[in-house]
C-alpha cells in the first residue's frame, strides 16, 4: 500500500516510464476525474481514461521527467493530498524527439486502494 505522497507520484512517473498503462491505470479511483495534457476531452470513466493511456504508452520513447523543485504537497485532511508542480513529456513524433512541458495538479486519498481521484495536466503555452 502506498503510504505517502512522494510514493505515489513516483509510482505513477516508474508506470509512465516503464510503459506499464496497467499499473498506472490501478492508480486511478473508479471515480477519478482526468483533464488530461494531450487531450481535449474531460476523462471521467475508467474505459476514457484507459484508452487516453494506452494510446499515449503506444507513443515511441515515452517518458516522462519532473522538475523536481517545482512540487508541492499539500494535506488537505486525513489520508487526502493534493499534488502539484511541473513535469516534461518525451517521446517520437515522425522521428523526431520533442518534449512537451506541463503543469500538473493531483488530489489522492491514500486511504484508497486506487488513490488518484483527480489529475489535471496541461501543456504550458510557449512565451511569444
Amino acid at each position: 500500500m502506498i503510504t505517502t505522497p512522494e510514493e505515489l507520484l513516483q509510482r505513477w512517473m516508474r508506470c509512465v516510464n516503464d510503459g506499464d498503462a496497467p499499473g498506472l491505470l490501478a492508480l486511478y479511483n473508479e471515480k477519478a476525474v482526468l483533464i488530461p495534457t494531450f487531450s481535449n476531452r474531460l476523462l471521467v470513466t475508467p474505459e476514457g481514461i484507459a484508452d487516453y493511456f494506452t494510446r499515449l504508452a503506444s507513443r515511441e520513447d515515452l517518458s516522462i521527467a519532473l522538475h523536481e523543485k517545482t512540487v508541492r504537497f499539500q494535506k488537505i485532511a486525513g489520508t487526502v493530498y493534493a499534488a502539484s508542480g511541473i513535469y516534461c513529456w518525451r517521446f517520437m513524433v515522425e522521428e523526431e524527439m520533442l518534449s512537451f512541458e506541463a503543469r500538473f495538479s493531483y488530489v489522492f486519498d491514500l486511504s484508497q486502494e486506487a488513490p488518484i481521484l483527480q489529475h489535471h495536466s496541461s501543456q504550458i503555452p510557449r512565451m511569444l
